[in-house]
């Protein structure tokens, strides 16, 4: 079997929440000024109270709203692939198999979450989303997202690669979303920048310090992440949950699941569920591959840092190259 498919009604009803079920619990996000952990009502100026109300879940399974699963329908659920080709480019006796994502309208696995999330923002009488994107895949997903709900969004992109990647601009302009570059004279941590640096190419750090001033500073609007978060990636596990219906079809359970991780959204996606398993005692490797340009899990230390450059995330227990 070559290509192993699901039916829409075997979409997945509830996404998994592996909190619960860690046998130590995380390190809890901490208030930038007063550096203790960080309250519901403290967040509530930048995500909508439901998905806060996830991030902090202890809830094992989350139902999957109905205007969610409507929406999914478009392009979910995705293809399972057996990697003949490949298995005979190696001479391996191993069974290879990969999750298509990129047949969603963004190209990517990134609407998993950014649906969900503008569901969100829309039931709770938000107007407007800021965001960041680098290359552009997920101010894309955000930008498409939006445009299903009714809402106006905003992406702060990268400068270097809003010069080198029109057409990821022009797709997200196409639904809807205005993008801007970043560092940008619209915030006040873009001009501090441009005051330093007038020709700065700009940092998914300093985008994202711009597009979270964004969202603070006006009362109709709210800041979405597309990695990293509890939230986020109790989203993708939308996609670990179809893979599994899907192997069981082909028969088969894997060994080792692989994937790239950077922020964590994909390789937590398609592995969250196979750690559920892991465990509760399946024997299974579970290995994340990331760039060795940016070595955070293999050579950074873990400790809490902020996501952003001006410092006004949350502080985030995670391993970090620094600040």
């Amino acid at each position: 079997m070559r290509k192993i498919t699901l039916p829409e009604s075997e979409l997945p009803r509830q996404w998994y929440n592996i909190l619960p079920d860690l046998p130590v619990p995380l390190e809890p996000p901490l208030h930038p000024e007063t550096g203790q952990p960080i309250s519901p009502d403290e967040l509530s100026p930048i995500f909508p109270m439901p998905l806060i109300e996830q991030e902090m879940s202890q809830d094992r399974y989350i139902d999957i709203p109905d205007e969610v699963l409507e929406k999914y329908a478009i392009w979910r659920p995705t293809p399972l692939y057996r990697a003949y080709g490949l298995e005979k480019f190696l001479d391996t006796p191993a069974r290879i198999y990969f999750k298509n994502e990129g047949v969603s309208p963004a190209g990517s696995h990134k609407p998993n979450t950014a649906v969900a999330q503008a569901y969100y923002n829309m039931i709770s009488g938000t107007k407007r989303i800021t965001t960041e994107t680098g290359a552009g895949q997920w101010g894309s997903a955000l930008a498409f997202s939006c445009a299903l709900f009714g809402l106006e969004c905003k992406v702060f992109m990268v400068k270097i690669s809003y010069e080198q990647k029109p057409y990821r601009r022009i797709m997200m302009e196409t639904w809807g979303a205005r993008c801007v570059p970043s560092p940008s004279p619209e915030t006040e941590a873009g001009r501090m920048i441009l005051e330093k640096d007038p020709d700065s190419p700009g940092s998914l750090g300093i985008a994202i310090s711009e597009a979270i001033e964004a969202a603070v500073t006006d009362e109709d609007t709210k800041y979405s992440l597309g990695s990293v978060l509890n939230h986020v990636l109790l989203h993708q596990t939308i996609n670990g949950l179809e893979c599994q219906k899907q192997l069981q079809i082909a028969g088969d359970y894997p060994d080792i699941i692989i994937g790239c991780a950077g922020g964590g959204s994909n390789f937590a996606g398609n592995c969250i569920p196979f750690v559920r398993d892991k465990i509760n005692g399946k024997d299974i490797d579970i290995i994340a591959v990331e760039p060795a340009a940016c070595p955070t899990i293999t050579k950074g230390p873990f400790a809490y840092d902020f996501g952003d450059t001006a410092c006004t995330t949350p502080l985030l227990p995670m391993h970090t190259l620094g600040h």
